[in-house]
């Protein structure tokens, strides 16, 4: 279909999971001629949003992130500067993708429900960072110390660069880039309504994330309890002295998995990118991207993760054994019982 929106013109469903025809025509608009007139004040920041593709507005967007924390990490060599703004950078594309439909007047549902469940999620996630204390001046992830401990300076300030601060901010915006996809669909007048397959999948997403609130729970309420026992020697009420001695938590969703909100975090953007491959009638489109890379990142935090667990409690590396990563096992609820029988003997 002919359009003067800056969108490419689609004539069917294949064509909106079609990168050749959606993204490569608007690359030439990630130069710095066309964001030039926008900084001169040449043309007004609504005629440039409205002129400029929507993925590529979100590219630009993603790449002031990345300087603006790689700056400030240098400046206070504090290296979880991404970390801070996590929760709300995924909520901020898709309500600009949102936004952008809008303001074009095409249809918005499922870009309505996408922003809506991502404002959920953004408040969840920014709730359990500030609990643990990520907000707090001077606060870095251990992670990023440890790694920055064990190479020379100049390689730390590459991996900044390329992955600390540039990487992980492509990764965000990726991850979002099945709203673009709904957005070219809703140009569409054969667009698929609003069916049974779409209200599945939007509380598929309430699942996975009321999933992962309960374990960030579980581990919270886990992790408190560890603390007050460590300094007052008194076990606090419901708890069992043997699971607080241990040092990490085994029993509810972590008896299934030793990561079960990550599992669910997971499984949030899988649904997110599968949501766009249905309403294409797609088995698979180019925002698997995001997807894979996301759980590819989890697969490395975790390793690193686990590392340096392994090196602080003897036991973890029979629950390791017992209870599978990601996916739940044959040792799925029994965690805590192998342990406590394992002491008595």
């Amino acid at each position: 279909m002919a359009t003067s929106l800056p969108l490419p013109a689609i004539s069917s469903l294949s064509d909106v999971s079609d990168f050749s025809k959606t993204v490569t025509p608007f690359l030439h608009q990630l130069s710095i001629s066309h964001i030039q007139p926008l900084f001169t004040g040449q043309v007004p920041i609504k005629e440039w949003y409205l002129s400029t593709n929507p993925l590529i507005t979100a590219a630009h967007f993603a790449l002031a992130v990345t300087l603006v924390v790689l700056v400030f990490s240098e400046i206070n060599r504090n290296y979880s500067q991404v970390d801070r703004v996590w929760s709300l950078l995924p909520s901020i594309y898709i309500g600009h993708y949102t936004l952008f439909a809008r303001m074009n007047g095409l249809d918005t549902r499922r870009l309505d429900t996408l922003t809506a469940f991502s404002l959920l999620w953004s408040i969840r996630l920014t709730y359990n960072y500030w609990r643990r204390g990520g907000y707090n001046i001077g606060s870095e992830d251990y992670r990023w110390e440890i790694v920055r401990k064990g190479v020379p300076r100049w390689a730390f300030i590459l991996l900044n660069i390329v992955f600390i601060s540039f990487i992980q901010n492509a990764l965000l915006m990726m991850i979002t880039a099945p709203a673009y996809l709904h957005l070219l669909a809703s140009t569409l007048p054969t667009l698929p309504a609003w069916s049974l397959t779409d209200l599945v999948l939007s509380r598929g997403l309430l699942l996975a994330l009321l999933l992962e609130a309960f374990a960030d729970q579980q581990q919270w309420a886990y992790q408190s309890a560890k603390t007050a026992y460590l300094t007052t020697g008194v076990v606090p009420r419901g708890c069992a002295k043997a699971d607080l001695d241990r040092g990490f938590v085994v029993t509810g969703l972590w008896s299934f998995c030793r990561h079960p909100n990550y599992t669910a975090e997971q499984a949030i953007w899988v649904l997110v990118y599968q949501w766009s491959c249905l309403v294409c009638d797609e088995l698979w489109n180019w925002t698997a991207l995001g997807a894979v890379a996301y759980m590819a990142l989890f697969q490395a935090s975790v390793r690193l993760t686990e590392k340096i667990t392994v090196g602080k409690y003897k036991e973890y590396k029979e629950y390791q054994k017992m209870v599978n990563k990601f996916v739940p096992g044959l040792g799925a609820f029994t965690g805590a019982l192998e342990f406590d029988e394992r002491k008595d003997k």
